[in-house]
């Protein structure tokens, strides 16, 4: 497939703001796609390439647009090869040979392709070909349900290689995706309730369990061998071993269970998380720190056990067979309840004793492996929101020299990318400030004045005292006395919340 051909439908897809139009768009293009081509062009509909780390920044890809190509000749194909390349090239001389790589590819490029290309390398792609619509059109240009595709392509934990399944082989290359042990399987999300009113109004009686501030994971036991999954499916087994001996010590010959680490004072009160997550990542001195920062697991669902998939199951089933099988002391809190009053007490218990809040969720739900649906909800006392950096700007004073107000945005499903709702710089440590200056200075793709812009790939966990209406940010809406809670490297950007929220969280 041409280059050329990608590049029109991405502009065609990102001047409607139909759902259904952009699902015809881009279902019509995979038509065309060749089977090898089919993992490309999913990632460039996306907004993203294949290949993990190219280390190259904006001003060498800006150096390399000079004398585009008069007509279209580039092939995704190409593009891919050259990405590859340029990933695998390091050393002595690598910056010399990367940047001679790009100025062969955008001299390739038509002037429209180098402007698809630059904006694909720098992360500002704004297309809304987000993967939900994305399941969608491979569905439609599969002639397959999108149930399926999306079932699949949750427990593979890549859209690549279901499109693939999906249009090469049809209803049988789909149904060959299942749950299998040591296979990451995509966590299910929440969306956020105003209030413990809020949750009851939308699920009636419904499960509150206290809301942890600690690692989300997913562990797989087979026999005696265990692997544990971090919340962005990264294998973390070695970092967390404690995790691993109370999972063997479980009566399943086989099961996936899905819960959080968290590291607790001597008096059972938790950490906060970003002293949880000093223990992840780490692959040096881990039993060290594991005797100066013990980790206690607690399991609130279980996707698969000893031979059979509970996914279809409802969530009171899935539970009764967790509670059967894994200690009360290493399940969180729980109630069942239609009480507001009663819901609210669990609230305040769950307060005092050092969490954020409670997860509320439905008793009949399956576990819908990726998604953010209104089965599960968190309900939190203070308003906060899971926001992406889009920009920084740098400091002065006592901050000279950091990159301190944030340009914080949320997701737009709809028409792509994000929507800004404000600026901060408070609720920052020296130490963050060091730390937040080095990560966005390396994800940086320009700068205008004092303001650094970077791809959208940071999310920060934001505090608010409120939104109020606003003729300045497109969305119509700006956070008041925003202050910065924590990051969340733990998540993407696509797991931020959605300007849907917000609105809900304004008009609550």
């Amino acid at each position: 497939m041409f280059l050329q051909q990608l590049v029109q439908t991405s502009r065609q897809v990102a001047a409607t703001s139909a759902r259904l139009a952009k699902i015809d768009l881009l279902a019509a293009l995979l038509k065309q796609a060749r089977p090898t081509g089919i993992e490309t062009a999913i990632a460039y509909l996306s907004g993203s390439v294949r290949q993990s780390k190219l280390g190259v920044g904006w001003a060498t890809l800006q150096a390399a647009r000079a004398g585009p190509a008069t007509a279209p000749t580039l092939e995704i194909a190409d593009v891919d090869g050259t990405l590859t390349r340029l990933a695998a090239t390091s050393g002595k001389g690598s910056a010399e040979l990367k940047a001679d790589l790009l100025r062969d590819l955008f001299g390739r490029a038509t002037p429209e392709e180098q402007d698809f290309l630059l904006r694909l390398l720098t992360g500002e792609l704004r297309q809304g070909a987000l993967e939900g619509i994305m399941v969608e059109a491979v569905a439609k240009a599969a002639g397959l349900p999108a149930s399926d595709v999306r079932r699949a392509a949750m427990l593979a934990g890549d859209l690549g290689c279901v499109a693939v399944a999906a249009l090469t082989e049809g209803a049988a290359g789909v149904s060959r995706f299942a749950v299998r042990l040591f296979q990451g399987i995509k966590p299910m999300l929440a969306q956020t309730a105003t209030d413990v009113a809020d949750a009851l109004s939308r699920l009636g009686a419904a499960v509150f369990e206290f809301k942890l501030d600690g690692a989300r994971i997913q562990v797989h036991k087979g026999g005696s061998e265990v692997t544990v999954f971090s919340r962005l499916l990264n294998d973390v087994t070695v970092a967390v071993p404690e995790v691993v001996d109370a999972v063997r010590r479980l009566p399943f010959k086989d099961v996936i269970l899905d819960g959080e680490a968290i590291a607790l004072t001597a008096a059972g009160r938790p950490l906060p998380f970003q002293t949880t997550m000093r223990r992840f990542g780490r692959k040096v001195n881990v039993e060290g720190l594991r005797d100066a920062l013990p980790l206690t697991p607690f399991f609130f669902d279980i996707l698969y056990a000893d031979g059979t998939s509970l996914l279809a199951e409802p969530y009171a089933r899935r539970y009764a067979v967790l509670a059967a099988h894994v200690p009360e002391a290493q399940r969180p809190p729980r109630l069942v309840t239609s009480d507001q009053r009663e819901a609210e007490s669990f609230l305040d218990a769950g307060l005092r004793a050092g969490h954020e809040g409670l997860m509320a969720k439905s008793l009949e739900a399956p576990y819908e492996a990726g998604a953010r649906g209104a089965a599960w909800m968190k309900i939190k006392r203070a308003n906060t929101l899971d926001l992406v950096v889009l920009a920084a700007e740098w400091g002065h004073g006592r901050r000279q020299g950091w990159l301190s107000n944030l340009h914080l945005g949320a997701r737009d499903p709809a028409a792509g990318g994000f929507v800004m709702l404000g600026k901060t710089f408070k609720g920052m440590t020296d130490e963050l400030l060091e730390w937040q200056t080095k990560r966005l200075s390396a994800l940086e793709v320009r700068r205008e004045g004092l303001v650094v812009y970077v791809r959208p790939e940071l999310v920060v966990e934001i505090a608010f005292n409120g939104l109020q209406q606003s003729p300045v940010y497109p969305g119509g809406l700006a956070l008041r006395f925003a202050r910065v809670v924590r990051y969340r490297e733990d998540k993407k950007a696509e797991e931020a919340d959605t300007m849907e929220t917000v609105r809900k969280v304004h008009g609550a």
